[in-house]
């Protein structure tokens, strides 16, 4: 869970976070989870939040039934397929969410 001064606090990652929604056309839903994964599991270095963004844009979309590709997802968010790839189920576990095992 986090605070609404975390809310505050990662502004400008929130407005990056809805740039990447809108340019993977994500529905409202997958938003909301998106953001509050962010906001749950965020770290305190600015280097490391992109990747977490981009993490929990890719969960976000899939606990919401709004799939997107690994790559779409890294090239809206501006991080490599990779760093998608390593952080999303993490971020999950982060957040106390079970990851699919599929």
């Amino acid at each position: 869970m986090y605070r609404a001064r975390d809310q505050v606090a990662n502004e400008r990652w929130l407005a990056d976070l809805e740039t990447a929604a809108d340019a993977l056309d994500l529905s409202a839903e997958a938003r909301e989870r998106a953001s509050d994964l962010f906001l749950s599991t965020v770290p305190a270095e600015d280097r490391s939040k992109r990747a977490v963004l981009a993490a929990s844009l890719y969960a976000g979309a899939l606990i919401a039934g709004d799939r997107r590709s690994q790559n779409a997802v890294a090239d809206a968010a501006g991080v490599s397929r990779l760093t998608v790839q390593k952080r999303w189920k993490p971020l999950l576990e982060e957040a106390g969410l079970e990851p699919p095992t599929w």
